[in-house]
């Protein structure tokens, strides 16, 4: 079995299911692990890799970036960034901003106004937003898992991005790990960096070495004590 992690937001499904086609012998056990608990796991070998969001402690990690995420304020739909299509930090500089204590996007400086509480989960921070509290930024994947029918959100070009990314224990880089990074990266089932490569087709001198024997001439051999007929001399 090969066991892997997930922060909220990031969809293994793609990878998975290549997985799955590829080695159906060896299932596949998810495990989806609050953003800032995901590395404890990994070091504790509750897991044999996981997607995380970036920036993580990498003492004893190998971490392999892999795509970028574009951030998005989530508004109650009657808020004035929702008749935009897109917001920039300035537009923001008079709303409460929740920053909840599992927040993914690094801040050199947080935008608009402190929030009256620091709510501990993203998801406890959309409640407060739908309940008119406040507003908050997030990475655009949790603001669909997280979706309500009284919430939209905008995107915010000019706000840090998050990062997703594959990490696993560098000490347990096993066999089957390296089959997943070869999946991640896109490495075709025959690769020559993969472990279970296609059977070598047949070398051309073990089908030489099947072939009959030949006279160097490429002519069948004359017994002994018969002339060959020859073409008579002129």
């Amino acid at each position: 079995m090969f066991r892997l992690a997930y922060v909220p937001g990031v969809t293994p499904a793609k990878w998975v299911g290549i997985w799955t086609e590829r080695m159906p012998d060896v299932p596949v056990a998810l495990v989806t692990v609050p953003a800032a608990e995901v590395v404890g796991l990994l070091r504790n070998g509750g897991a044999d890799a996981g997607f995380v969001r970036l920036p993580v402690d990498r003492d004893g990690l190998s971490v392999i970036p892999l795509y970028v995420e574009t951030t998005v304020v989530v508004v109650p739909k009657d808020h004035a960034a929702a008749a935009a299509d897109e917001v920039v930090i300035a537009d923001l500089v008079d709303d409460e901003v929740f920053h909840p204590l599992d927040d993914t996007i690094e801040w050199a400086v947080r935008p608009g106004l402190p929030a009256f509480t620091r709510p501990a989960t993203t998801a406890d921070a959309v409640e407060l937003v739908a309940a008119g509290s406040g507003i908050l930024l997030v990475p655009q994947s949790l603001a669909r898992l997280h979706h309500r029918g009284d919430l939209t959100y905008r995107p915010v070009p000019d706000a840090p991005q998050s990062q997703v990314a594959l990490t696993w224990p560098t000490d347990a880089t096993t066999d089957l790990v390296e089959d997943f990074i070869g999946i991640v990266r896109g490495r075709t089932a025959n690769s020559s960096r993969g472990r279970t490569p296609a059977s070598p087709a047949e070398k051309p001198a073990q089908r030489q070495a099947q072939k009959p024997a030949q006279s160097g001439s490429g002519r069948r051999a004359v017994p002994a004590g018969r002339k060959s007929k020859g073409r008579r001399p002129r």
